[in-house]
């Protein structure tokens, strides 16, 4: 009998019905909600770790110096806008800094006048006038001593470039008379150009308006700070938030008080290098020895580097119109009333409390005299010894307010204080607050 051959349907019959039957198993299992997908038995999967925050993956010393670099930068930026401000505003500025260095010089003066009965107004009248009046003709004093021996002065200064001149000759230095000549020639063309003349000109009226401007400021502003300095404060206080107000009150005083310090210790070690050096310039015959005092008091008003200068100026005068002996004479006088001030003279009277290194005192000198020139120069120092004060007297009132009252705390770390940190306060008398 022939056998009648599988259609291909039922030939793969056994095989659907295994693959039926395992997903039976797999619903049964699963639940009905996984209808369709079969459990296959196999390895677990792995599941991928989680990648950590970014943060977390840059050094820590990348993130402090980046989060230090984004501050300096904003406090650069503050810098930047404070020094164009202040460029454009320099003689309001100064004028300001250079009243508030008069006026430390005499409140004491209009302090002692109302002590002895005199209301605040006439003393301080009386007190300004007489400081004014002074200052007008020690200014007077000065040009006048200058112009008096202007020819002397000239006369000296050629015989001194004929012997520097004759003295280049002789020297090992190989220095031609015809280049000696054409080095001459050229500064007098330089100096006599018309150009030249017209542009000092113009500035010379510039700077005439500008030192008729600054004068009248200072003469108003330190009239208005003699006699109104307290309600000053006082006013100035209201504009500062109520939780830092005892501290800046706190500060005002003790940043006077050095100002006034720097000020009157500043005038007197001025009086008395001028004083010895031009008695020292004097007996060794050297001319010019008042003018040279008074130059000498005017650039002791610039720390170190006014010194320099004032000493630098005598020493060549001597060499110029007395010749090399007078000129050693007179650097020693130099050197030795410099060494008085510096070790004796400026800690005794100046104070400790008004001293600033003179690494900062030459930056301090060099960023005024940038910013505002001469003037700049001379305010620069007071300013950085009152805000060293400043930020002393308030890094004492932190340090007060974080000191541990009782024992430590559960951390190791020091106890916070026992009460509350005060809030506010009322604005510092007027007889305690500057001026």
């Amino acid at each position: 009998m022939a056998r009648t051959p599988r259609r291909p349907r039922e030939r793969l019959a056994p095989a659907a019905a295994a693959r039926r039957a395992r997903a039976r198993i797999a619903e049964d299992t699963n639940g009905p909600g996984d209808r369709g997908t079969t459990a296959v038995p196999g390895p677990a999967a792995r599941e991928p770790s989680p990648r950590p925050p970014p943060t977390d993956v840059i050094p820590w010393g990348l993130r402090v110096a980046a989060e230090a670099g984004w501050r300096l930068l904003v406090v650069a930026a503050g810098l930047w806008v404070l020094f164009h401000v202040v460029s454009a505003l320099r003689i309001v500025v100064l004028a300001f800094a250079v009243a508030l260095l008069v006026t430390a010089l005499l409140q004491p003066t209009v302090a002692w006048l109302q002590h002895h009965g005199l209301a605040r107004g006439p003393a301080t009248a009386l007190t300004a006038l007489c400081g004014f009046v002074v200052l007008g003709l020690f200014t007077w004093f000065l040009i006048w001593q200058v112009m008096d021996n202007a020819d002397v002065l000239t006369d000296r200064v050629r015989e001194g470039v004929q012997e520097l001149k004759q003295w280049l000759l002789r020297s090992p230095l190989h220095v031609t008379e015809k280049q000696i000549n054409s080095i001459a020639d050229t500064l007098s063309d330089g100096l006599s150009s018309g150009s030249g003349i017209a542009s000092r000109g113009l500035q010379g009226v510039t700077v005439l308006v500008e030192i008729i401007t600054g004068t009248l400021l200072v003469i108003f502003s330190t009239l208005f700070l003699l006699y109104d300095g307290p309600r000053i404060w006082d006013w100035t206080l209201k504009g500062v938030p109520a939780a830092a107000r005892p501290s800046v009150a706190d500060c005002g005083p003790a940043a006077w008080r050095t100002l006034t310090g720097y000020v009157r210790g500043t005038v007197i070690v001025a009086l008395v290098d001028a004083v010895f050096i031009g008695l020292g310039v004097y007996f060794l015959g050297v001319p010019l020895a008042v003018p040279l005092a008074v130059f000498i008091f005017l650039f002791s008003f610039i720390p170190l580097v006014g010194a320099v200068v004032s000493g630098a100026l005598a020493v060549v005068v001597a060499l110029v119109t007395e010749g090399l002996f007078a000129a050693a004479m007179v650097l020693v006088v130099v050197l030795v009333v410099q060494q008085l001030e510096g070790h004796v003279l400026q800690p005794f009277i100046v104070g400790r409390a008004a001293r600033v290194h003179p690494l900062g005192v030459v930056l301090a000198v060099a960023a005024g005299a940038t910013v505002a020139g001469v003037g700049g120069a001379v305010v620069a120092v007071p300013l950085v010894a009152v805000a060293k004060t400043v930020v002393g007297r308030l890094r004492g009132t932190v340090d007060a307010a974080g000191a541990p009252t009782g024992g430590p705390a559960p951390g190791g770390g020091p106890a916070p204080p026992s009460g509350p940190a005060p809030t506010g306060g009322s604005p510092p008398s007027p007889g305690s607050a500057p001026p």
